[in-house]
């Protein structure tokens, strides 16, 4: 259950504390006040979105913090901060973790149900979910869905390789031009840098000769070369050194500086020597640049990507030539695929017309308790034979179903489906009772409805309220509401209301005693001037609801204690 629920800084709410207890916690206020707010952080604990735009003006970042209680009395505390640059960070009993993780953290304690949300009923495509829900079918339907996603990736393969003929021998002999012109070309990694470096030697090559010669004959060849006048400067340097000892490590490096002098000149003659001024060669070198570059352009951009492109084509070659194995082969993957498909399908299939039956009378019953005593409910499947879906046209993630809600809730009258013939506050009404239904497996788990009583009114809006009660006893409830019916029927009521404060929208929550109560049940009934007769009509429901609840409590001989009379 929710426990406790923190918000700083998150759109018009600057910050409020709420206290929740067990049973039917309901919240009310003016339209605008906030209320929504409330289910919007709860979201945001619960995995959502995180928009930058839900940080109040002004404020460098929002922080949603909430504790659960579990069914085994342990203690969660979940936190969710949002930073007005967009970037949000959760945690889990303190510790940092992925939107994912938080999402698996409390999918188990919360359960929220937005506004308009009873309009997915309108959707054929999600009653089979609802149905899946209802029958527990979670572990069977993922065995489906990885069946299926199999069966589909060899049946994709399959298709790849069975192309026309035509179009076949068109690609074979493309691909086999590729493999060859690239296969002659005979590229080397990196050669194109290395014709680069030649071709600009064979382009400079009278000048390379004239500066390696001068630059010999300075150093070392001639009566002036720089080593003959170093010989005579090392000998008047030795001298030095015998009478000033400061030289003497001079003279050790004699040895050394002669060697790397012979060196380079030695260097620039062989180098001389090596270089042809050939112009046949240059161009030779020019041509095959040129064909790097065109390859280059055709298969690269560079020429790594080109022969990784020839051992690709090579490679695609040996499959179409061998594709007829390959179908054989994968035509055996894909049979037993499908086979393992249809079990799986046929299973689950079958698990849900069972189910179907039972949801129907569940269904039935509940709404009955929601004042459509004489409604008549049906869950209608698509007659698809497996064996002649074969193909697997009609075949899904969810299985060979295609299942549909029928409805009547009027006697006489045909049933028809669901989505052609309800009015909004019945739609309402059925969210509700398969959501009552599903809490018979969730004990001590929360579960927020955002106006679930949108559409109703009057009487049924006593009864809505009735069965949110009887509900908050198997799960605690948290429900936004503008019924004062519906509102009456709380075990704890909160008010929320917005006020100005410097200039600047405040939004707070007040848990109401016995006396707040009566007044805000008659602002939701008579408007801005609440005068005594609204009281009176207050104090009416708030005491007809609580000695129902009593008297309902110890004819189930429960140690329950009840409402105190309002």
């Amino acid at each position: 259950m929710l426990r406790y629920l923190s918000i700083q800084n998150l759109a018009v709410i600057e910050r409020i504390e709420v206290e929740f207890q067990p049973g039917l916690n309901v919240l009310t206020g003016e339209t605008g006040a906030g209320k929504s707010m409330l289910v919007e952080a709860v979201g945001l604990l619960m995995g959502d979105r995180a928009a930058p735009d839900l940080v109040r003006t002004g404020a460098e970042r929002a922080v949603v913090q909430a504790v659960f209680d579990t069914a085994v009395g342990a203690e969660i505390i979940v936190r969710r901060e949002v930073g007005a640059e967009g970037r949000s960070r959760a945690f889990v009993d303190g510790v940092l973790v992925a939107a994912g993780t938080l999402k698996e953290a409390t999918a188990s304690l919360v359960e929220l149900h937005g506004q308009h949300e009873h309009q997915t009923l309108l959707d054929p495509e999600n009653h089979l979910d609802l149905l899946d829900g209802y029958a527990g079918l979670a572990d069977q339907r993922a065995a489906v869905t990885s069946a299926f996603n199999t069966w589909r990736s060899s049946h994709d393969q399959l298709t790849r390789l069975q192309i026309d003929e035509r179009e076949k021998a068109a690609r074979l002999d493309l691909l086999r031009f590729q493999a060859h012109e690239l296969q002659i070309a005979s590229i080397r990694p990196g050669e194109d840098e290395e014709l680069v470096a030649a071709r600009r030697v064979l382009a400079n090559a009278e000048r390379l000769q004239q500066l390696c010669a001068e630059a010999y004959g300075t150093l070392y060849d001639g009566d002036q070369a720089a080593l003959s006048q170093l010989s005579q400067i090392w000998r008047k340097v030795a001298e030095l050194a015998d009478i000033e000892t400061r030289f003497q490590a001079y003279t050790e490096m004699r040895a050394g500086i002669k060697g790397q002098l012979e060196d380079l000149a030695f260097a620039l003659r062989d180098f001389s020597g090596s270089i042809e001024a050939s112009p046949m060669k240059l161009q030779a070198i020019e041509e095959r640049l040129l064909l790097l570059e065109r390859l280059k352009r055709k298969y690269g951009p560079t020429l790594a990507d080109a022969i990784q492109a020839h051992d690709r084509f090579v490679q695609q070659i040996d499959a179409f030539e061998h594709a007829e194995e390959r179908a054989a082969a994968l035509a055996g993957v894909l049979q037993r695929a499908s086979e393992e498909y249809l079990r799986a399908a046929r299973a689950i299939s079958s698990a849900r017309r069972t189910a179907a039956t039972e949801f129907s009378r569940a269904l039935v019953r509940s709404l009955t308790e929601l004042a459509m005593e004489k409604t008549r409910f049906e869950v209608h499947f698509d007659d698809l034979a497996p064996d002649t879906s074969a193909s697997g046209d009609t075949w899904t993630e969810r299985g060979i179903d295609r299942a549909e809600c029928y409805i009547s809730p009027n006697p006489g009258e045909d049933l028809r489906p669901l989505a052609r013939i309800a009015s909004g506050g019945e739609l309402s009404r059925i969210m509700l009772a398969i959501k009552a239904l599903a809490a018979a497996d969730v004990p001590g788990k929360a579960i927020i409805f955002d106006e679930i009583d949108a559409g109703i009114g009057g009487r049924v809006a006593d009864v809505v309220g009735r069965k949110l009660r009887k509900l908050s006893k198997k799960a605690q409830v948290l429900c936004i509401t503008h019924l004062p019916q519906v509102a009456a029927h709380a075990t704890s009521h909160f008010s929320i209301s917005k006020d100005l404060r410097q200039g600047r929208t405040v939004t707070a929550v007040t848990p109401l005693s016995d006396g707040g109560r009566v007044e805000e049940l008659a602002r939701m009934l008579a408007g801005i001037h609440v005068s005594d007769g609204a009281r009176a009509t207050a104090r009416e429901l708030l005491s007809v609801s609580g000695s129902e609840y009593k008297a309902k409590v110890e004819s189930e001989g429960t140690k329950a204690k009840p409402t105190r009379r309002r």
